[in-house]
């Protein structure tokens, strides 16, 4: 009887373990973005220096790019194409909203913004397909810049305005 209870409560002990684990799991898939069929996912690092990531929008065949950022980064992402129908969304994956906080097909081809918290973002292009064009997709270029220009341009320039002038302005030449 003592082997059968035994028997009886390591198997509730592996099911309940098992339970457990299963809910992690479901919890690292929400955190997973949900792609479209045929998208791929690719993770990046914020890289040290400037970063050119390129491919194609094909429907089907296109990339999505998922980068980890921390409280207190400064970083600019810059889209790019040829074509006129392929755009960029960024979506921030650490809120709840399912849409996205960033688009070049409304708030220009450049987001340049400092972070307050610890998130990552999901890059996403994508080719418009409710406007009329020609071909499957287009070729794009997203730049990414974690040190950005002008963030270490305004110290420079505070020094520039401080430091000795070489020729006195006129008022004060003929005091």
């Amino acid at each position: 009887m003592r082997a059968v209870l035994l028997g009886l409560s390591l198997t509730m002990v592996a099911l309940f373990g098992a339970a457990g684990a299963h809910a992690q799991s479901d919890t690292q898939q929400q955190q997973l973005p949900q792609l479209d069929r045929g998208e791929k996912l690719e993770k990046i690092a914020l890289p040290a220096v400037l970063e050119r990531l390129t491919g194609w929008t094909k429907f089907g065949k296109g990339k999505v790019y998922m980068l980890p950022l921390k409280k207190g980064q400064h970083v600019r992402i810059t889209f790019s194409s040829k074509s006129k129908y392929a755009y960029m969304a960024i979506f921030d994956l650490s809120s709840s909203g399912d849409e996205s906080f960033f688009g070049t097909d409304e708030d220009g081809n450049t987001a340049d913004v400092t972070l307050n918290e610890d998130t990552t973002w999901l890059l996403k292009p994508y080719y418009s397909r409710v406007t009329r064009r020609r071909g499957l997709g287009a070729p794009y270029e997203i730049l990414i810049d974690p040190n950005p220009p002008a963030a270490q341009q305004a110290p420079a320039d505070q020094q520039k305005d401080q430091g000795p002038m070489l020729f006195p302005p006129r008022s004060k030449q003929g005091q």
